[in-house]
């Protein structure tokens, strides 16, 4: 005898009601969610933009009498030295960010994945960096950079810049080791992998999403750093934000928000590239609470 029992519902093969209607309630919070965030970053730079293109804006008016293109065209000038700080502050933060997570994978592997007497020591040795303040620690290493003939060189304000990145590259990592199952390794040397062979093929590829977010924590972090670039480059480095605090010195309001866009675009580009890694998915975030 075919047909259903009373109170039950023939399977169809669709989802029921309430679960679309749920899928339906969480993609539209998602979307809500994603729209905020992007006014919220896109909103107070809309002031700065406007100041990039402004030729005469008197108070007390509430717009730009005209438009210029006069930041913009001092900003690729060659004797404006912008250009050349965009080179040096793209090389500089990205050879920091490559020199944080290589020192920070072997301090975050110790902290992620082992229990030793002085743990909590050891992590709060690794973040005396960013609790003190960075004058405080620029000043006293700035005098061994002269001496060691770093100082007014892009090897040291490379050097110094991976004061304040490193704990973050470890902290990130440290993180994600809290989360890697080590049994992956242990099957991997079993089956005769060699040392070499489990970092490249194993361990490196279940890290990449955390590596990627230490590169641009680190990236972002160097790319905005001042005060380390000033006392150890001497004036002898110049980097965007250099450029972009002598800018606001001079008060040209126009050359200043131009600066301020160039600064702000590859960091931006970079955030919104990595949105996905920055998930409750990723092993730089599950693992934070093993910490």
């Amino acid at each position: 005898m075919t047909g259903t029992t009373a109170g039950t519902r023939p399977p169809t093969g669709r989802p029921a009601p309430r679960t679309v209607l749920r899928a339906r309630r969480i993609g539209a919070a998602r979307h809500l969610g994603v729209g905020l965030l992007l006014v919220g970053t896109v909103l107070p730079l809309l002031p700065l933009l406007v100041w990039a293109f402004a030729g005469q804006w008197r108070y007390p008016a509430l717009w730009p009498a005209e438009g210029s293109l006069r930041g913009i065209r001092l900003l690729l000038e060659p004797r404006s030295q912008v250009p050349q700080g965009l080179i040096t502050s793209t090389v500089i933060a990205t050879t920091v960010a490559l020199l944080a997570c290589v020192v920070g994978y072997p301090a975050g592997r110790a902290l992620g994945m082992h229990r030793f007497r002085g743990r909590r020591a050891v992590q709060f040795l690794l973040l005396a960096p960013v609790i003190v303040p960075g004058l405080a620690s620029a000043v006293g290493l700035e005098v061994f950079f002269i001496r060691a003939g770093l100082s007014g060189t892009v090897a040291g304000v490379v050097l110094v810049q991976l004061m304040p990145t490193v704990p973050y590259a470890a902290t990130v990592l440290g993180a994600a080791f809290a989360n890697l199952d080590p049994d992956y390794e242990r099957q991997a040397r079993a089956l005769g992998a060699g040392a070499l062979q489990v970092l490249l093929f194993v361990t490196l590829p279940m890290l990449r999403p955390s590596l990627l977010l230490a590169g641009l924590f680190t990236f972002l972090i160097s790319w905005s750093e001042y005060v380390l670039t000033l006392l150890v480059g001497g004036g002898q480095v110049t980097t965007l934000p250099l450029l972009l605090f002598a800018a606001i010195s001079s008060s040209d309001t126009t050359v200043a928000a131009a600066l301020g866009m160039l600064m702000i675009a590859p960091p931006l580009v970079l955030v919104v590239a990595s949105t996905r890694l920055l998930s409750a998915r990723s092993g730089a975030v599950v693992g934070m609470a093993r910490l």
